[in-house]
Order: C-alpha cells, then structure tokens, then sequence
C-alpha cells in the first residue's frame, strides 16, 4: 500500500539525493506496540518526508478490513496473521516465516535498493539481509538493540540453545553489514565479536517536537508503559506501591499495555492488597498514554534488559521522572543522572523501589523541572533531528571508522 502525501512538511531532499531504503521489521507501530516498532515508524516517516522512496516490509498484524497507511511509504505484508508470543516468550516459527518472507521479497527487488535496514535481534531476517547484500548490491544495515551475554542466551533459551545462539550472534556480527547501536552498553559488547572498528552510535530515536514547554503538576500515580514480559519485572510495583502508599496520600498505579505476564501481574496485585489501587488499561491510543505520563509522580522501568529505554527519554521530554533498575543488561540506565531526571535502583525490592517513589515525591516539582532541563540540554542527541545526519552518512557509506 503506498500512501499519499498530505499536509507533510516539503521535502529537504534534493531528487538526485534520493535513496531507495527497505526497513524490514516484523512489527508495526501501532498495531504492534514497543520502542523499536514506534522508531521504525518515524524512521519511515521522516526518510519518505525528506524525499527518500521507502518500502516497509513486516508482518501483517491488523484486520485485513484496517490495513494500514504511511504517506509516501509502501508498506509489504511479508507475513500473514500470527501470533507473536507464547505463554512466556517470542514464538519461533513466526521468527523463521518472516525471514522466509523477506528472502522472497529481496531475491525479487534487492536490487532496486540501495539500503535495506533491519533489527539485529530478527537474526534469522538479519542474516537473509546481511548475505544477499553483496549479490544484489544493497547496504546492510543492522540495529543491534541488544547484545545478549552467552549466560543471558542460555537462561533464556536452555543450555544448548542459549550456546547455539550466542555463537549465531558472533557469526552475525561479523557478516556483512555497517552496525548501527543505540547505547554505550551494547556497542561496547558489539565490538568484542565484531572484528572491524565501525560501530555506530545513534541515540535520536524521538520526534523533533516531543518536549513541552514547562512540566504538568504532579499526581499521586506511578506509571508503567510496554509490554507485560517477565524481563520487564513489572510484578515489582505492586508490593512497592503497596508500602509507599502509607506516606504518598491517594497514592495508585497505572500499567499500561498487555503480554504473557498480564496474570501474574494481576495475582501479585491481589496478593499486595492494592486491587484498588492499580489500573490495567492494556494498550489505548497514545493520547491517552501522553496524558496519563504528563501528569504522572514518575515512570517505572524495572527492567532487567533493555536495549534503549525509549520510555524514560519520553517521560523526560513530559519533565516527568523515572526509576529505572540498574542493572548490567540495561541500556536505560544511561539516560539517567540520578536526582536530576530520576533514581537509579539497584534491586527491585520492595523496600528501595518505594524509598525511590518517596524520594521523586520529596524532590516535587524541583526535580521535574529539573528533568525537563535535562531533557532539553540532551535534545540535539535525543531526537530523530540530531540522528538524521549521522544515519544518512551510514546509508550512503560515508560514516568511516567507529561513530560515537
């Protein structure tokens, strides 16, 4: 489906600047909801607004009566209806069929592309978009969101599995592509298997305009935003909520969005005795979800592995605050100076996730100002305005050496 442009900004591409770029995601935001489906989204956008001709290829997850429509981008349902997740974890067929669906794609336009982009974590379709990019003339380009330690690959997959694809991770570290990484933590992981020094950095992963003027007064309600899975500890607010709630009056939570974990999310919630006191929404439409976060104490992001943590930028843009776990697999620690824009956890016990609502509610509207500046004076990196220039250097083969 090829959209038509409506009231889009002129284009700033000048036509014999134009290039051909194939984004190939499993997933599209909004049908499918998380940090990376919302980035390739306004990759796509802004690449088509600049004047670039865009192809988006994914997964087909919308009813076949609401297909979905990018101005000026093409999207290609590689993948019929399937079911992403299982009970616990991301289901592997569904893994293999995309890659299957964007093999047939490429082996039938590769050629008329001069990029083709696409998630390191997809391995089975990163590496179809590694190999053949060479016999078909294109530049790979890979986002490595994450690179997983063998001890993570083995407590997530089992013993052989986990071994299996942390050696596959090596093998496709050192296929043919630029790399491209989104935090200081897995570029540094990335240049242990990767034998050539040009890893690089991006960080601008939010729309030009996100930041308000000055922060919303705050309510006494924590927030979280993303999928229900258990890497996400989402089952950690609860039994904090439950003791913060005695010196924040009307104290509540808002978790936002649905997975695997949903039930046990919903169990803990009975067992802390704060039934009352949570709202699970699931996914609403982002309007909901901004008004919900401007008005917020502050975020929770208690995660274990994060590639980004593309919330917390957005809570900061809001002059919102986040506690985010510190933990070795998370990215999202970086975006946090601790008392300036949030507070940094070391475990999720109850006890210090709810010494850290206490100390965000303390802080009152110093700290959201606060967050806010920090937000500002961190713009130029933290939004698609500042990447821009350093991705079309990587697509166009200019960016030399690593790019930090």
């Amino acid at each position: 489906m090829i959209g038509r442009r409506r009231g889009r900004r002129p284009r700033r591409a000048a036509a014999n600047d134009q290039l051909r770029i194939c984004i190939a995601y499993d997933r599209l935001y909004p049908d499918s909801v998380g940090g990376a489906e919302r980035w390739y989204r306004l990759l796509a956008e802004r690449l088509a607004d600049d004047g670039h001709a865009v192809t988006y290829l994914t997964g087909q997850q919308w009813p076949d009566e609401r297909p979905p429509s990018i101005p000026g981008v093409q999207i290609v349902a590689c993948q019929p209806p399937s079911a992403l997740y299982d009970t616990r974890r991301r289901r592997t067929g569904p893994v293999f069929g995309f890659a299957w669906g964007v093999l047939r794609h490429l082996l039938r336009h590769g050629r008329m592309y001069d990029v083709v982009q696409t998630s390191a974590m997809a391995s089975p379709t990163a590496l179809v978009v590694a190999w053949l990019s060479r016999p078909l003339g294109y530049r790979a380009i890979l986002d490595w969101w994450e690179v997983w330690r063998l001890g993570y690959w083995r407590a997530y997959l089992g013993t052989g599995k986990g071994l299996a694809g942390w050696l596959a991770q090596g093998v496709l570290a050192n296929a043919p592509h630029h790399p491209l990484a989104y935090s200081a933590l897995h570029a540094g992981r990335l240049r242990q298997f990767r034998r050539r020094n040009d890893v690089t950095i991006v960080r601008g992963l939010l729309p030009a305009d996100r930041a308000i003027a000055a922060p919303r007064a705050a309510e006494p309600v924590l927030v979280y935003l993303g999928r229900h899975i258990p890497e996400k500890q989402i089952v950690a607010i609860p039994p904090a909520l439950a003791l913060a709630r005695g010196r924040i009056p009307g104290l509540r939570a808002r978790i936002f969005g649905h997975g695997p974990d949903t039930e046990a999310i919903q169990e803990v919630i009975r067992a802390a005795g704060v039934g009352d006191l949570v709202d699970l929404p699931g996914f609403v439409p982002e309007a909901e979800v901004t008004a919900a976060l401007d008005r917020a104490l502050c975020l929770l992001l208690l995660s274990r592995r994060e590639g980004y943590g593309l919330v917390v930028a957005e809570a900061a843009a809001r002059g919102v605050p986040s506690i985010v776990l510190d933990h070795p697999d998370s990215a999202a620690r970086e975006l946090i100076v601790d008392g300036v824009n949030g507070v940094l956890c070391t475990t999720t016990e109850p006890e210090e996730v709810a010494s850290a609502i206490l100390r965000i509610h303390e802080a009152g509207d110093d700290l959201r100002r606060s967050t806010l500046a920090w937000f500002q004076a961190s713009a130029g990196a933290l939004t698609i305005d500042g990447a821009m220039p350093r991705l079309l250097d990587v697509y166009r083969g200019a960016a030399e050496g690593s790019r930090q």
